[in-house]
């Protein structure tokens, strides 16, 4: 008999803040790949994000993506790589994944934006074998790569944490683009002013 291979899918992401394109993005690809779960996978110190100024602190992150996957079975909080030390590659988040869990296979989400800076991610080559990247095309974004990438089928949404953020800097209530959850606790904690 065959071992029976598990499939996982992570999310990973600033999630500054988590916002509901990232989970419905998350629910298409559990359901078209028939995934056993998707791990939301806040990064700690992203190379490509490294000015964070005026932004939420990890802990922050954190809490509001455990608020936003709550009520959903079969999405998870990962704190893999919330560490503070040196950049946080996905790659060596991958290499040590594939270590602890052998018999799993990884679908790393992202969206179009992402999917055209694959080819500068450290150890893009070597990281192609580790994963099976899917991607979701976003207004604004060519997908295109050299790179192998399979679609997930969601409705195109012009939602970005970028656009929240900017909600918010203006008094302006990011409805509908945030669970209440979040959107409470960014209030709470007076956020993205």
């Amino acid at each position: 008999m065959a071992d029976i291979r598990k499939r996982i899918g992570i999310m990973g992401g600033t999630f500054d803040p988590i916002h509901m394109g990232h989970l419905i993005l998350g629910e298409k690809a559990y359901e078209q790949f028939q995934l056993d779960k998707v791990l939301f996978m806040p990064s700690g110190n992203p190379p490509h994000k490294k000015n964070r100024q005026g932004r939420a602190t990890d802990e922050q992150r954190v809490e509001m993506v455990r608020r936003a996957i709550s009520d959903n079975p079969h999405f998870e909080l990962s704190l893999a790589e919330m560490h503070e030390n040196g950049y946080t590659y996905t790659y060596h988040t991958l290499e040590t994944l594939k270590t602890e869990n052998p018999d799993t296979d990884y679908y790393f989400i992202i969206g179009a934006d992402m999917v055209e800076y694959l080819p500068k991610w450290h150890r893009i080559d070597e990281l192609i074998e580790m994963v099976q990247f899917v991607g979701v095309q976003r207004p604004k974004y060519k997908a295109g790569t050299s790179y192998p990438v399979i679609w997930v089928d969601v409705p195109l949404m012009d939602i970005s944490s970028s656009a929240v953020r900017a909600y918010i800097n203006k008094d302006r209530t990011p409805n509908f683009m945030v669970p209440q959850s979040v959107l409470a606790y960014i209030k709470k904690a007076g956020l993205y002013k």
